[in-house]
Order: structure tokens, then C-alpha cells, then sequence
């Protein structure tokens, strides 16, 4: 016979679901444009991925497309592009192209190579940083993604986007509620205009952050913790 849920058990069930919740409230905010990486991070259906489900199979049914569906799709848009970079290798405009379509299609490596080239010859675009760092993060380096963003930061210490991508990788991908609550305060801080709803948004996964970390720091500090 199972034994029976604890009371601990129980507090970190519960816990757990209220930060399933606060993952579906990050989801809500994708569709603010805050950040590319808010975007980024939920895959945005590229022109490969939409091409994609167009597949159709020879009897005229549809098919679900497969990875490698995508894959054959990205690499046809991605070939003439990469023809142009052969006489042209330092066009960010180029390189950019090319690393939404790898990471529209979930080749996120080859995406944050292709960024990566195009920061390389364009330091201060912030924007190129902010879709690096959210192809760093999905291939699984959150610790080069932030890398990026801090960088970002040093051009301009109040830029939205850099900051609330900031905050958004450090809770998803480093688990740190605290700094993503700290970058937060300073996008709000130090953006005084940004509209209504997405300052709304922004506080409220704040709140909600908060909450969770106020849940955990009592559950630690319960008698017999």
C-alpha cells in the first residue's frame, strides 16, 4: 500500500502548481511584445514552420510535418541567403535572416551562430542581442543568454526589452526569482512611459514571483524544517 501524502508533500504539490500557474501567466504576455525572447522562448511559428504545415502527402491528405519536413523547409529559404553571405559575410541583415529562419525552426544551435555572427558586426543592436539571447536560451546555454543581455545592458542600462528579457531568463532558466524581480523593478523604474498593459503585466508577474518566493521562504522556515 502507498503511504499516504505528507503534509510536506502536499505544501510542495501545491507550491508546484502555483508556479505552473505563474509559467501560464509568462505565456499570457507573449503576445505584448515586450521582448523578442518572451516571443522566443514560446517558438514562434516562422515562415519555415508555417510552410510546413501546408505539407500535404501525394494522396491529397494531410499530414502532420515532421522535423525533418521543417528542417528541408528552413534549409530551401535559408539557401539563397547563404549564397548572398558567401560575397557579403558581414551583413547582419543577412545573418539575421538566416538565424530567424534556424531558430523558427527549432535548429536553435545553428540560429544562435548565425546571431551570433550578425552581433558581431552590429555590437550596439540591441535588438540582434535580445534574438541571440533567446536562441542561446532555447538551445539550453541560459548562462550565455544572460551573458547577452547584460551586455545589452551596457550600451543602454534602461532598455526595455534587455531588462524584461533579462528577468524572464533568469526565472526560466536559473530559477533566481530574486533578479528577475530586481531586473523587473529597474525596467519599470527606469521606463516610466511604457503603456499601461504592459506595465500591468510586468507587475503582476512581479506579484506573482513574489508570492511564490514568500511560499517557499515559509515552507523552508516551518517547524521541523
Amino acid at each position: 500500500m502507498a503511504n499516504a501524502p505528507t503534509s510536506d508533500s502536499v505544501a510542495t504539490e501545491s507550491l508546484q502548481a502555483k508556479q505552473v500557474c505563474l509559467a501560464a501567466a509568462i505565456c499570457l504576455i507573449v503576445g505584448l511584445g515586450i521582448g523578442y525572447v518572451s516571443r522566443g522562448l514560446q517558438a514562434p511559428p516562422s515562415a519555415a514552420a508555417s510552410a510546413a504545415r501546408s505539407v500535404t502527402a501525394p494522396a491529397g491528405g494531410g499530414h502532420t510535418p515532421t522535423l525533418n519536413d521543417i528542417k528541408q523547409i528552413a534549409d530551401k529559404q535559408a539557401a539563397p541567403l547563404l549564397a548572398q553571405l558567401k560575397s557579403n559575410p558581414n551583413d547582419s541583415n543577412l545573418l539575421m535572416q538566416v538565424g530567424a529562419i534556424y531558430h523558427g525552426s527549432h535548429r536553435f544551435k545553428e540560429a544562435a551562430e548565425y546571431y551570433g555572427k550578425a552581433v558581431h558586426a552590429d555590437p550596439k543592436n540591441l535588438a540582434l542581442r535580445s534574438r541571440l539571447a533567446a536562441s542561446l536560451y532555447r538551445s539550453g546555454d541560459a548562462d550565455a543568454a544572460i551573458a547577452q543581455l547584460n551586455e545589452a545592458l551596457t550600451y543602454n542600462s534602461n532598455d526595455a526589452n534587455a531588462l524584461f528579457n533579462l528577468g524572464m531568463i533568469k526565472l526560466q532558466g536559473k530559477a533566481d526569482g530574486k533578479g528577475a524581480v530586481a531586473a523587473w523593478q529597474q525596467l519599470l523604474k527606469s521606463n516610466p512611459h511604457l503603456s499601461d498593459d504592459r506595465k500591468a503585466e510586468v507587475q503582476r508577474l512581479m506579484a506573482d514571483v513574489m508570492t511564490t518566493m514568500n511560499e517557499q521562504h515559509a515552507m523552508k522556515g516551518a517547524p521541523g524544517k
